[in-house]
């Protein structure tokens, strides 16, 4: 992917305890997207959310939950994550959990490795 490009932010949210197989889905979708070659994602921890079912879900220690929200942002070129949208619905069925997954445009300003 070349810096000061036009890509796409693939962002993915879902709850901690979604799993397929006994393995995480964040961790599913994460080792799909090394997989299909996808330029970078990250996964992220939420510190409370809710989504359609109202529920509150927050990491204070009096109500700690264990079904926290996650956030896996992908970028990648349209087209490259065009071809992985399959592979996210395929994964969400699998998983049988909720979600909810998003698209936008997005400009690449800088994109390198680092000297070490």
């Amino acid at each position: 992917m070349q810096a000061k490009s036009e890509a796409q932010l693939l962002r993915i949210f879902v709850g901690e305890s979604d799993k397929i197989r006994h393995v995480p889905l964040y961790e599913a979708v994460m080792r799909e997207a090394k997989a299909a070659g996808l330029a970078g994602a990250t996964a992220w921890r939420g510190l409370m959310g809710f989504g359609p079912s109202s529920r509150v879900r927050t990491a204070k220690l009096l109500d700690l939950s264990v079904d926290m929200p996650v956030v896996i942002e992908i970028t990648d070129e349209v087209t490259k994550i065009a071809a992985f949208l399959p592979v996210v619905d395929r994964l969400f069925e699998e998983s049988a959990g909720g979600g909810l997954v998003t698209l936008e445009n997005v400009q690449i300003l800088r994109y390198s490795h680092g000297k070490r």
